[in-house]
């Protein structure tokens, strides 16, 4: 009783020091910055570091709370059990409503910590403190959450003894370990560039300055969240049953909006950087980014919508929406404030240049979240005006997607090969040439294992057009620099872009020639199919005090026995079908048992569904050489040019930034065509003289 009392006692307590550091600490910045005063401004960094402890002591005790069975939590009452084993009594804590709302807000608070830390030098200059701010309240919004709606910390049903344990479906496969943590650091890593955007408007410093500041946490954001969309599918794939990796669930698609706008913003923030243009979009993009994060978070999280990823309805829904509606308004706000300053000091001069490409993709990119968007609010909209429920399925989102993506594809081909400014006929024929024979030999080698469909075809083409023009990128810059060609943000996306190739072309295959079939096996008859043979050996059942598993030995190609099972979870009395993969370079074999077949141990018959799966490896090969590109992306280039906007370098606190903007606008403006933060942004060619 003591210790459950502790538990809940100690972790509201730090909750209540999240809360109380980061109203403070909000509060106290934006006083040094009215006064002037930098010593105070660089407190911010002990109130991150508060809320921090306060997340850590919070997290610490609703893991202690688990782990120990805790009951006297209500919390633990609904995600916890005796008999769940303790690796997925850790992962209990993100499996409801309070606790993800307590793993937001831990990433938080480690994100916020780690930006306190690594501009504590800084700490006085107004656009670093203007960040702080924004970072410090959307914590204590995510604090208040957890501190009042979404407490986890309440105390459950008096006497009360005993759990059902985490959803079924999150606690039969150890990825539940890792793909909600990997997702919320993609999710929750949007702030801080968004924190400084805010900023960057407040200030009126609108230049490339913040820009630089936020880079490295917009990339590394964006590949978490890319990698926690992978991982998802992975899940879905080894755990559903249905042999998929992606079926436009509303939660999924919840998912997927922010990563658009977010690799829109990755490509077009360049452009800025380079050419001074693009200000307002970048701006738009980077906070439709984060809003999608908080509107996703609403539609996850109130219970509007039916899904297998969904949470229960709760009562943060409304919270949530009108963080949505102040994060719009506020920011359009600043926007339209700052207008005049958000001037570009160029135009495209053609369309056929790197910049128009990069526009080109924005604009691909944006239509494909609003046909995202579009199809999964409007259910909601539906069932709001006219009560009655209607669903958009996957063949809305398959017909609109498809074009999108294979003209994304063309473009990733074409971007890369084209020059800033304007490109020449001759110069495009040239560093295309060798791209488009690769194009041809995939269309060709896809013809000849026996692909046909045109989209598939066309996807393949495409895919080996673009693998063929990053390819070629990479080989003119490692030709001069060797391996440290590769390094650096253009290259180091050229390997990023290859990845996400891979995972384009194996999603085509896998989708377009998914071949199944269902068969009923007798103990000791092979039987074929597919291409491949059959033979049930036995069926095993065991059972514990936690679940009753069934499963069908099935020898597959006389080669190997795979074990695909049933489990009945008896606090559930739900049947959770587990399939069992064979993985292969070209295909995989995928065998599930029916779940609720009636299939018991010792029978001598079983219903077996067989899916063979082109290509699936791939999307876990590709996402691997994504991560290990933007690794390699992050990192700087030794060579740096001056930002575009003279005003976009720190201002001191108690400096006016009229006085300094009037002191910078006497020197040299610099030459907006050839501006950027990175030796990067120019093509290969120019680097190694070709």
């Amino acid at each position: 009783m003591l210790a459950a009392s502790l538990n809940g006692t100690i972790g509201r307590a730090g909750l209540l020091l999240v809360l109380a550091a980061t109203v403070s600490g909000a509060l106290s910045t934006a006083y040094a910055i009215r006064k002037g005063d930098a010593r105070m401004s660089s407190q911010s960094r002990w109130y991150a570091l508060l809320a921090l402890l306060g997340a850590v002591v919070a997290v610490a005790m609703m893991q202690r709370a688990l782990i120990t069975r805790d009951f006297e939590l209500a919390y633990v009452q609904q995600v916890g059990s005796d008999s769940t084993p303790r690796i997925y009594n850790i992962a209990a804590m993100w499996s409801a409503l309070e606790g993800s709302i307590l793993l937001w807000l831990i990433v938080l608070a480690l994100l916020v910590g780690a930006v306190a830390w690594r501009y504590r030098a800084r700490a006085g200059d107004p656009l670093v403190a203007w960040a702080m701010i924004v970072l410090l309240v959307v914590t204590a919004f995510f604090a208040l959450l957890s501190f009042g709606p979404a407490d986890p910390f309440a105390a459950g049903v008096p006497g009360r003894d005993f759990g059902r344990g985490p959803n079924p479906l999150l606690q039969n496969h150890i990825l539940v370990l890792f793909h909600p943590p990997i997702l919320y650091l993609g999710y929750v890593g949007i702030t801080v560039p968004f924190a400084f955007a805010i900023a960057a408007l407040v200030t009126g410093r609108v230049g490339e300055g913040w820009l630089a500041e936020t880079r490295r946490w917009a990339l590394l954001s964006w590949a978490f969240l890319t990698l926690g969309i992978l991982l998802g599918g992975w899940w879905s794939y080894e755990v559903l049953g249905w042999s998929g990796v992606w079926a436009w669930d509303p939660v999924e698609n919840a998912s997927l909006l922010p990563w658009l706008t977010g690799t829109a913003y990755i490509h077009s923030v360049m452009v800025q950087e380079r050419r001074g243009m693009l200000r307002v979009w970048n701006l738009s993009l980077l906070i439709a980014t984060f809003a999608l994060t908080i509107l996703g978070t609403f539609l996850t999280r109130s219970g509007v919508l039916s899904s297998v990823h969904a949470f229960a309805a709760g009562s943060v829904g409304g919270y949530l929406l009108a963080f949505f509606g102040v994060i719009v308004v506020v920011s359009l706000g600043l926007i339209a404030w700052r207008g005049d300053r958000l001037r570009a000091p160029g135009l495209i001069d053609s369309p056929v240049s790197r910049e128009g490409a990069f526009l080109a993709n924005n604009v691909m990119f944006a239509l494909f979240a609003f046909v995202v968007l579009l199809g999964t609010v409007f259910p909601l909209i539906v069932e709001a005006l006219q009560d009655r429920q209607t669903i958009v399925g996957a063949p809305y989102f398959d017909r609109l997607s498809m074009p999108i993506g294979l003209v994304l594809l063309f473009l990733m081909a074409v971007a890369p090969a084209l020059p800033w400014r304007k490109a020449s006929g001759e110069v495009l024929g040239q560093r295309l040439y060798w791209p488009a024979w690769c194009g041809v030999g995939a269309l060709a080698v896809a013809v000849a294992v026996g692909a046909s469909g045109w989209a598939p075809l066309l996807a393949f083409g495409l895919g080996g057009f673009a693998a063929g023009a990053a390819g070629r990128q990479l080989v003119l810059a490692t030709r001069r620099q060797g391996w440290r060609g590769l390094v650096g943000r253009t290259n180091g996306g050229m390997i990023v872009h290859l990845g996400i190739i891979i995972i384009a072309v194996a999603l085509a295959a896998s989708n377009s020639y998914t071949r199944s079939a269902t068969l009923t096996l007798d103990v000791g008859t092979p039987a074929s199919a597919l291409g491949h043979t059959f033979e049930l050996e036995r069926i095993v059942e065991t059972q514990d005090e936690r679940a009753r598993v069934v499963k069908a030995e099935v020898l597959l190609d006389g080669d190997r026995v795979y074990r695909p099972a049933s489990t009945k979870y008896l606090q559930f009395g739900q049947d959770i079908g587990t399939p069992s993969v064979r993985t292969g370079v070209t295909k995989d074999v995928y065998l599930t048992l029916e779940p609720g077949s009636g299939v018991r141990g010792g029978d001598r018959d079983a219903v077996i569904r067989v899916f063979v799966k082109p290509l699936i490896l791939w999307l876990w090969i590709g996402g691997g050489i994504v991560a290990f590109g933007t690794l390699l992306a992050a990192f700087p280039s030794s060579r740096r040019r001056r930002p575009t906007d003279p005003a976009s370098a720190p201002v001191p606190v108690g400096r006016s930034e009229e006085r300094v903007a009037a002191e910078r606008a006497a020197g040299e403006r610099p030459d907006t065509s050839r501006v950027g933060t990175d030796s990067d942004d120019v093509p290969a060619e120019e680097l190694t003289g070709v």
